[in-house]
């Protein structure tokens, strides 16, 4: 470095002030000073001192799969090499934005099962080092050879600590031996990555390897392990849960609570069920039926032992946190019977007395998300043209959108088209991150409408960047046709933004153009590879 630097010192200087220190009478000191700045610079691309030679890397492991058609290479070297933009503001312009495009062809090229060219492994090492929601997709894409790369690059390490195991191979799942091996002597993420294989093959064998050193785990490991029994949990599972709940670790215990909570045949969600139906009745005393709620008055060590956790966070009161955890640990076919033998949608809209609903219902939105209870979740939504856009259960935009998660795509799809339509873009943005892409036709065009309808009333296109980006990323491209006639400057109404229609003709143009490029992506990725 510090003969790199003389080297600029004396091309600012002057080589008359400052001469080259391999100049001579036969040179002129200028074509010195350039000779010693190439050798300077090759040194400092290769980016290594001489050496003694190393022993050669193991060649690359091969890609089996079949190479991208070459209009499909082009595009993403095209999607490569773009970098984000440095123009502060509102203004973006009508031209796409192809970092934003590029997780979407890399989900449509790892769909088809294309592979990696290799000559683009450093750019897509790059890009996944920069962006971390690009990881999955691009090593998925990039295959072993990304690996195998990213051994000699300490900048692509990440890509090992990303790979199942740290890129490592896994015994096959005949080798019983080998398998007890890596599980008795393996490193931390090939641990995880051979339990994580063998629960997605068979839940009993991942689980009786678990629990032969269990007791000699740290608590940290065990809760990474733990955690790998989401997968393809079922009732075997629940005695070597029902004896986690006595473990050491608090976290470990929880973590334990909750999936046996996600089984309502549990002994455990069988407890939960009594607890909080001791709570919850229903009062006939009044005029009509109304919900009473009676907290629990104290935490015992049995409630913490089955995951509740007894200090609430701070501004939350001791009774009503120790109630939202048991509702939302006790199983939702609990509260017909328990209240009278109502639906879910009667049980929703009856009313709750002192105050206690919007406590009640957000544990059963817990409840719902976690169980998976489509029935629950539609009661708890409500009708999307509902007066009240929150519905009669959900207490926030997030709660509403876990709802929506466990609906059908095309069912989650139609209600948010109809609460676009009732109560416009302003709290969609959110509820429309949990959509299929691309969105279904009335999901589409309902915020096509919406947008429409935002552009007439003369506000500016920047309130709905968010939405727009996302109709750029998820709007089926078969929708671009129908959005010409709204890329003419609308004329300037008296009470709008001055030079909102041209924003907005700009950002639909930018809209239009995005879809018509994804759809030839799409199409490149179809072609027969030559």
């Amino acid at each position: 470095m510090t003969a790199w630097e003389d080297l600029v010192t004396a091309a600012l200087l002057g080589t008359d002030r400052r001469p080259p220190a391999t100049g001579g009478p036969r040179r002129e000191a200028p074509v010195a000073l350039l000779d010693e700045a190439a050798v300077a610079t090759v040194r400092r691309r290769a980016g290594l001192r001489p050496a003694p030679a190393a022993r050669r890397p193991e060649p690359a492991p091969g890609d089996p799969r079949p190479a991208l058609p070459a209009a499909a290479a082009r595009r993403l070297a095209m999607l490569l090499s773009d970098r984000p933009g440095t123009a502060t503001g509102g203004r973006r312009g009508t031209s796409p934005d192809l970092m934003e495009l590029l997780p979407q062809w890399l989900a449509a090229a790892n769909a088809r099962g294309f592979a990696a060219p290799p000559q683009t492994l450093p750019a897509l090492l790059d890009a996944a080092r920069g962006r971390t929601d690009l990881r999955p997709a691009a090593l998925a894409f990039a295959g072993p050879r990304a690996l195998w790369l990213a051994r000699l690059n300490q900048d692509w390490r990440f890509a090992l600590r990303a790979a199942p195991g740290g890129g490592a191979t896994l015994p096959d799942p005949e080798d019983t031996d080998g398998i007890r091996q890596l599980w008795q002597e393996g490193l931390f993420a090939e641990r995880v990555a051979l339990l994580a294989a063998l629960r997605a093959r068979g839940p009993e064998a991942a689980r009786e390897l678990l629990a032969g050193t269990w007791a000699t785990e740290r608590a940290e490991d065990r809760l990474m392990f733990l955690d790998s029994l989401r997968t393809g949990l079922a009732a075997g599972d629940e005695p070597f849960l029902e004896q986690a709940l006595s473990d050491r670790s608090r976290n470990v215990r929880t973590t334990a609570a909750e999936l046996l909570s996600a089984l309502p045949g549990s002994a455990l969600a069988g407890r939960m069920a009594v607890r909080a139906g001791a709570c919850v009745a229903v009062d006939h005393t009044g005029d009509g039926p109304v919900i009473a709620v009676e907290a629990p008055p104290e935490c015992d060590p049995g409630m913490e032992r089955d995951g509740v956790v007894a200090r609430p966070p701070t501004g939350r009161g001791e009774r009503s946190w120790w109630l939202g955890q048991l509702v939302e640990a006790a199983p939702l076919s609990t509260w017909p019977a328990r209240l009278g033998g109502r639906t879910p949608q009667e049980i929703v809209a009856l009313t709750v007395a002192d105050g206690w609903q919007g406590e009640l219902h957000a544990a059963w939105c817990r409840a719902a998300v976690r169980q998976r209870d489509a029935a629950w979740a539609r009661a708890l939504l409500g009708v999307p043209g509902a007066p009240e856009a929150g519905g009669p259960g959900a207490v926030s935009l997030a709660e509403r959108a876990k709802l929506l998660g466990t609906l059908a795509g095309g069912e989650r799809a139609g209600w948010v088209a109809g609460f676009i339509a009732a109560h416009g873009l302003s709290e969609a943005f959110q509820l429309l991150g949990v959509c299929a892409v691309p969105w279904s036709a009335p999901l589409g065009g309902s915020v096509v409408d919406a947008l429409n309808i935002a552009r007439d009333a003369g506000s500016y296109p920047w309130s709905f960047s968010g939405v727009m980006g996302l109709a750029e990323r998820c709007l089926d491209p078969a929708e671009a046709g129908r959005l010409d006639a709204l890329l003419a400057i609308p004329d300037d109404r008296e009470d709008a933004s001055p030079g909102a229609g041209g924003y907005w003709a700009e950002a639909f143009q930018r809209l239009v153009t995005t879809l018509r490029l994804r759809a030839a992506m799409l199409s490149e990725l179809d072609e027969r590879a030559s």
